[in-house]
C-alpha cells in the first residue's frame, strides 16, 4: 500500500495552493464568512470552469475526472490550510460521493454532471436533534414518495440546492433526493460557533422525494459512504492543523522576550516539536485512510475510525496551541487563530467526536 502521490497528484497540490493563496487570503475568508450565503459565489465558479475542483472525486461517465479519495483529499486538505468558506465539503465529499457510491444510474445521470460542473450545491441530511450521526438513531421517516422529519441540523442546507435525506422506511434506512425549494421543505440558518462552515435546520413535512438506489435496506452501502466522509473530513483537519503549526513556529521566529525570540526557549521548542509529531502522526493515518478508500478495501471502516480520532485531536490541538503560542494576540477578533480553533471544534463534532471514533475502532478490531 503506497502513501507516496504521483506527478499528478503533487501538480494538483501545487496548482490548487499558489491559486488559494492568491483567490483566498485572509481577508478574502472573513469576507466571505460575513457575506449572506456564507461563500463567495464568484471564486465557487472558477474552483469549476478554471481547476475542474468539483469533478475531481466523481466518475468520467457523469462528468468527473476519474479520481477518487487521494484526490479529493488533497483538494480538502489545501482548502482546510486556508479554511476556505465554501460549499465544496457539503456538495462534493457528502452528497457527491453518495451519490457516486449508489446504485442507482438515473440519479447519478440526473446530478452528477451539475455537482461535477459547479452549477449545482447539494449536501446530506443525517443528523438530527439528538446529535447523533449514526444511522441506527435516524427518525426521519419516508413514505409514498415523501419524506418527514424535523430539527435535521444540515451542513450548508441553506445554499443547497439538493438535499440527500437518510430517512428510515419499513425495509430499514434509506436515501432520498429532495429539491431543496420543494413544497414541505423548510430551512432556517443557523448561528454556530464556527463562521467559516454554515449550518442550517432543515425540517420537511411530507416533502416530495426520490428514492436513491434500489428498495430495501441501504445501511450497509451508507455506512461506506460516512466512512468516506469521515476520510474527507480528515483530510480537511490535517490542512488545518499544519497551518496551525507554521503559523505558531512562524511566530515563535519574530516574536521576541528579553531580548531573544520566543522560539529559543525551551518550553516553546517543546510545544512546537511536540505538535509537528502529532501532526505527522494525523497525516499519516489520513494518508493511510484515503489510499484504503481509493482501494476499495474492506479495511475501510477501520482506517476511517483511526483517522477520524487522530485529525480531529491534533487539529483541535494544534488550534489550541497556535492561541497559546501567540500569547493575547492569538485572542483577538483580529486574528485568524481564534477562526481555526472554531473550525477544528465543529469538525470534531460533525460525525461523533474523537471518543465516538475511538470506541468504534476498538469494536471493530476486538478490543
Amino acid at each position: 500500500m503506497a502513501l507516496t502521490f504521483t506527478e499528478e497528484q503533487e501538480q494538483l497540490r501545487a496548482t490548487l495552493r499558489r491559486f488559494l493563496a492568491d483567490k483566498a487570503p485572509s481577508v478574502a475568508v472573513r469576507r466571505a464568512m460575513d457575506s449572506a450565503e456564507g461563500y463567495d459565489r464568484r471564486l465557487w465558479r472558477q474552483m469549476a470552469d478554471q481547476l475542474g475542483l468539483h469533478a475531481v472525486a466523481l466518475p468520467e461517465a457523469y462528468g468527473g475526472s476519474g479520481g477518487g479519495p487521494v484526490e479529493l483529499g488533497i483538494v480538502l486538505e489545501e482548502l482546510g490550510r486556508v479554511l476556505l468558506p465554501s460549499p465544496y465539503f457539503a456538495t462534493v465529499a457528502l452528497a457527491g460521493q453518495a451519490l457516486a457510491a449508489s446504485d442507482d444510474k438515473v440519479a447519478k445521470a440526473r446530478w452528477l454532471p451539475r455537482i461535477a460542473d459547479g452549477s449545482m450545491t447539494a449536501t446530506l441530511a443525517l443528523t438530527e436533534m439528538s446529535g447523533s450521526p449514526h444511522l441506527d438513531d435516524v427518525e426521519t421517516t419516508a413514505a409514498h414518495g415523501t419524506v418527514s422529519g424535523t430539527k435535521m441540523f444540515v451542513v450548508d442546507g441553506h445554499t443547497a440546492d439538493l438535499i440527500l435525506v437518510v430517512a428510515r422506511t419499513g425495509p430499514g434506512i434509506g436515501l432520498f433526493a429532495v429539491d431543496a425549494d420543494a413544497s414541505g421543505v423548510g430551512i432556517t440558518r443557523l448561528e454556530t460557533l464556527d463562521p467559516t462552515r454554515r449550518l442550517a435546520r432543515v425540517d420537511l413535512d411530507a416533502a416530495p422525494a426520490y428514492r436513491v438506489g434500489p428498495d430495501g435496506d441501504a445501511s450497509a452501502r451508507l455506512r461506506t459512504v460516512l466512512d468516506l466522509a469521515a476520510v474527507a473530513l480528515a483530510a480537511e483537519q490535517v490542512g488545518g492543523a499544519q497551518a496551525c503549526l507554521d503559523a505558531a513556529v512562524a511566530y515563535a521566529k519574530v516574536r521576541v522576550q528579553f531580548g531573544r525570540p520566543i522560539g529559543s526557549f525551551q518550553a516553546v521548542k517543546h510545544m512546537c516539536a511536540d505538535l509537528l509529531v502529532q501532526v505527522e502522526g494525523a497525516r499519516s493515518a489520513a494518508y493511510h485512510a484515503t489510499t484504503v478508500a481509493a482501494e476499495g478495501s474492506s479495511g475501510l471502516p477501520v482506517s476511517a475510525a483511526l483517522a477520524a480520532a487522530c485529525c480531529a485531536d491534533a487539529f483541535t490541538h494544534a488550534a489550541q496551541q497556535n492561541i497559546q503560542i501567540h500569547g493575547g494576540i492569538g485572542f483577538t477578533w483580529e486574528h485568524d487563530a481564534h477562526l481555526y480553533l472554531k473550525r477544528a471544534k465543529s469538525s470534531e463534532q460533525l460525525f461523533g467526536g474523537p471518543a465516538t471514533h475511538r470506541a468504534r475502532l476498538a469494536d471493530l478490531v476486538g478490543i
